[in-house]
């Protein structure tokens, strides 16, 4: 039986990757002729976007037999803007075929590239190509390699590899020293553990050396071990012609058939079809075994860089550095196009979609100015809508540069958490860590877990330009719960809390994207080069290569950076290169006039507030970011030791019963002494990870008569008028989702009346609904709860008791009429904070204020 090998072509663009690929088919007799790119009909570039600009987009795969090995061959892309469609296939390689082109040699994308092969493990062959170029030299080329690259790297002779495999390995050397010779395994297992890099020549063009490459593959490549029971990653999201969803896979252990079910994030799933790619046609197979790459139909729940069975979850290196804002055209329905970009975002998740609901604006990030055409186009081609965009920004980050202590308490009546984090600083591209300092027998387990839970959900944003944080380290160090009134939302809002009040107080850092530039370009040219790295303020390197041109090297700010290449073109009259690659986030040397320039204010973000809520004499109560420490049930490590403060209401927890009868006991029987076992256990962290997925949105569902006839205040107002009932309950509710930037739906029974349809009304930032009729609000509510909870956080506020138990059957999270009151009062006091700060002087009322003014309103009226 033949074995299975996933093999991948790699390169820097216009290396010859593509005519690799074609010339590749041809010699194992997978196809007849080879197509070219320069006249676009090639094999595997068969979008209408490839053709027109000669450059592969998409990653592509097709099968072909050749001596004792079963290969799929996946194309990817070489031009910069989609590396990150080409990391995406990278965990599904068994091997890797990376191109260099001769005249150039290694190139800065190719650098970049061989990082993500380190990075993923991925077994290397490397193919010089266009050997028959003017200038190409193999013993330069092969130099190259060896000093940019990897020492490991060998070309293919009359011995084969077998001297730099000996080398690897003492047995092997002893072996080979006796025989002179090593045997086939010795030296696959050499290149499969990256102990060597087997290297051949030739031109792709003239299917001059792509049999050696073909020989060398399926000599020593070697085929992945199967997994237990049935395994899979998911590395491609596509859609056919038809819009049918395509998840591509590499089945790594087991066996997958047609009406299997898969366990998603939706749920079982039932495989509809099983799809076996080859360029742009495709079989139907009713099995395939591991180790195979498929697509799979049917399936919506799982995305690309998801791992089933116990494989490895894809966390990408590769990220766009630009942020741009879409400009839909005239008589564009953003929610719809929205909806579109939703597509296009699960087929590539850098994408990274943003919604503002108050703006009604979306926001993208993408690579590059290619990346941005081709994405226009895509827009156009597929969905016939028509998107301009706005000047790109370039995408910030920030960290910590010391360890900070931070603490969040969100009490609320009836409501208690308490989350107290330490914030410490990683190295540069750690991204986020998690660990935990608390005992079980001090916090439970369960709640430990809720609260790493929604500090990986969520993406927390900077005090000095509201960027994403990264690289740093969040510790649990103290935490309290509630024996009854603790719910996991209580959890959710004092973490984040928590998190933003050590932002608060922390000295942060702003970290800007850096690019590794390298310009090729005429002497004559070089002092206005020069005097440009001069003027960004870099250090640079500078040398004559052999063709007497200047080479010029710097790492430079993409801020300063991005349209220089453009510069260089126009200045050196076409006679210039530029290459770029990317050098990570370092801290920005101008972060004084880039925070200036942000205009950001993190007490003006309502999004992440750093104040926290406490319970006085019933009523939350709103205390400063400033002042909270003081006011904390547990003291922070700065304050431990310090008298509590003075009128604080402590929580009624089994806390102070425990303090009470160890007294008791003391008194009794003596001290107690500690025992060794009673040390606090560390909870082990979590593996490292970095966020790379936003939170799921949030629907709050009211149930609009329950409601009002929960609340006195609108009881009394329904009892003259309930018109104005439900006017002042809408416009509470249009202010709570504003500030929370919630999802509502207010629906509204309307079921007696005859020959109603039911309808649908959007009020500023929400949704009301009155229902048709025979049917009732609680009917609506538990069908709408049930469809959204797969996608969304759901929560449903009624005073109904017996509904509230049907909504934990539907999978949604109850929400009682005095919690929403309470919730509702909570925002209103954060807006009566922030308004004060700015004027001095508040005009904002309580829910209950509001209801009042406008019941007297409609009795003036």
């Amino acid at each position: 039986m033949a074995k299975q090998i996933a093999v991948g072509v790699l390169a820097h663009v216009d290396a010859g990757k593509t005519t690799l690929a074609e010339s590749l088919l041809l010699i194992s007799g997978a196809i007849r002729k080879a197509g070219r790119v320069d006249k676009r009909d090639s094999f595997l570039d068969t979008e209408p976007e490839e053709r027109r600009r000669g450059i592969t987009i998409l990653a592509k795969n097709t099968v072909f037999d050749y001596g004792n090995t079963h290969f799929t061959l996946i194309d990817t892309p070489g031009h910069v803007d989609f590396t990150g469609e080409t990391e995406r296939a990278l965990g599904v390689l068994d091997a890797c075929i990376l191109v260099i082109s001769a005249p150039e040699g290694v190139q800065a994308h190719t650098l970049t590239l061989w990082k993500l092969l380190e990075a993923y493990r991925v077994p290397t062959f490397i193919f010089v190509n266009k050997m028959d170029m003017p200038g190409a030299d193999a013993g330069q080329v092969l130099s190259d390699i060896k000093v940019r690259l990897s020492p490991l790297a060998e070309a293919y002779g009359s011995n084969g590899f077998s001297d730099l495999a000996a080398e690897s390995d003492d047995e092997a050397l002893c072996k080979y020293l006796e025989t002179g010779q090593l045997d086939q395994s010795v030296i696959s297992g050499a290149v499969a553990s990256r102990r060597l890099f087997p290297v051949c020549f030739g031109s792709a063009l003239k299917h001059e050396g792509t049999r050696t490459l073909l020989d060398i593959l399926d000599s020593y490549s070697v085929p992945p071990a199967p997994e237990d029971g049935t395994a899979l990653k998911v590395y491609k999201i596509q859609r056919d012609t038809k819009g049918e969803r395509l998840t591509f896979i590499k089945l790594t252990g087991g066996t997958l058939r047609t009406r299997d079910s898969l366990e998603t994030s939706l749920g079982d799933e039932k495989i509809t079809a099983i799809r076996l790619y080859s360029g742009e046609k495709y079989s139907q197979a009713d099995s395939v075994s591991a180790p195979c790459v498929c697509a799979l139909c049917g399936i919506k729940g799982l995305k690309a860089g998801d791992a089933l069975g116990g494989g490895t979850v894809f966390t990408p290196l590769t990220e766009p550095l630009f942020a741009w804002r879409v400009r839909l055209g005239d008589g564009a329905d953003p929610h719809e196009a929205l909806k579109q970009f939703r597509i296009l975002e699960e087929e590539d998740p850098l994408l990274d979609v943003k919604w503002n609901e108050r703006a009604s604006r979306i926001t993208v990030h993408v690579m590059g100015d290619v990346a941005l055409e081709v994405l226009k186009n895509t827009l156009f081609q597929r969905f016939g809508l028509n998107v301009g965009f706005e000047e790109g920004s370039i995408i910030y980050k920030e960290t910590v540069r010391s360890a900070v202590d931070g603490a969040g308490h969100y009490e609320p009546l009836r409501h208690y958490a308490e989350v107290h984090l330490r914030i410490e600083p990683l190295s540069a591209g750690s991204g986020l860590e998690l660990a935990s300092e608390v005992s079980t027998d001090d916090l439970a387990l369960s709640w430990q877990r809720l609260i790493f839970t929604h500090l990986t959900e969520r993406r927390f944003s900077g005090v000095l330009t509201g960027s994403p944080l990264t690289d740093v380290r969040f510790v649990l160090t103290a935490g309290r719960a509630h024996l009854k009134h603790t719910e996991g939302g209580d959890f959710r809002q004092a973490t984040c809390r928590a998190v933003r009040h050590a932002l608060m107080k922390s000295d942060s850092v702003l970290l800007e994207p850096f690019t590794r530039m390298t310009v090729t370009l005429p002497q004559e040219c070089s002092g206005r080069a020069m005097s440009d790295m001069s003027r960004m303020g870099q250090t640079f390197t500078s040398e004559t290569n052999s063709a007497g041109e200047t080479v010029i090297s710097a790492c430079l700010p993409v801020r300063l950076a991005h349209s220089y290449p453009r510069e260089v073109s126009i200045y050196s009259r076409g006679l210039g290169r530029v290459s770029e690659s990317f050098a990570g986030y370092r801290p920005s040397p101008d972060q004084a006039a880039l925070v200036a320039a942000s205009g950001y204010d993190p007490e003006k973000d309502l999004d992440n507030p750093a104040d926290s809520v406490f319970c006085s004499h019933g009523a939350g109560v709103l205390v400063n970011w400033r002042d909270a420490d003081s006011h904390m049930h547990i003291q922070l490590p700065s304050r431990r030791g310090a008298p509590p403060a003075a009128g604080r209401d402590a929580p009624a927890d089994t806390t102070d019963l425990d303090k009470q009868l160890k007294e008791i006991f003391e008194r009794t029987y003596g001290k107690i002494s500690p025992h060794a076992l009673d040390k606090p256990r560390a909870v082990p962290a979590p593996e490292k990870q970095v966020i790379s997925i936003p939170k799921k949105p949030e629907y709050l569902l009211v149930d609009g008569y329950n409601i009002i006839f929960a609340w006195e205040e609108l009881k009394e107002l329904a009892s003259y008028d309930v018109e104005i009932a439900r006017r002042a309950l809408t416009d509470a509710l249009d202010n709570y989702a504003s500030h929370r930037d919630v999802r509502l739906i207010l629906v509204f029974d309307a079921y007696k009346v005859k020959g109603n349809p039911g309808s649908v009304e959007h009020y500023s930032s929400i949704d009301i609904v009155y229902t048709k009729e025979a049917q009732t609000a609680d009917s609506y509510i538990e069908k709408l709860a049930h469809d959204l909870s797969r996608d969304y956080h759901v929560r449903v506020a009624t005073g109904d008791g017996l509904e509230q138990m049907i909504i934990l059957g539907a999978g949604a999270l109850r929400m009682s009429a005095r919690e929403l009151k309470n919730e509702l009062n909570v925002s209103t006091e954060e807006l009566r904070g922030l308004i004060q700060r700015l004027s001095r002087s508040s005009s904002k009322s309580s829910v209950k204020d509001a209801l009042a003014n406008a019941y007297k309103e409609k009795q003036g009226k």
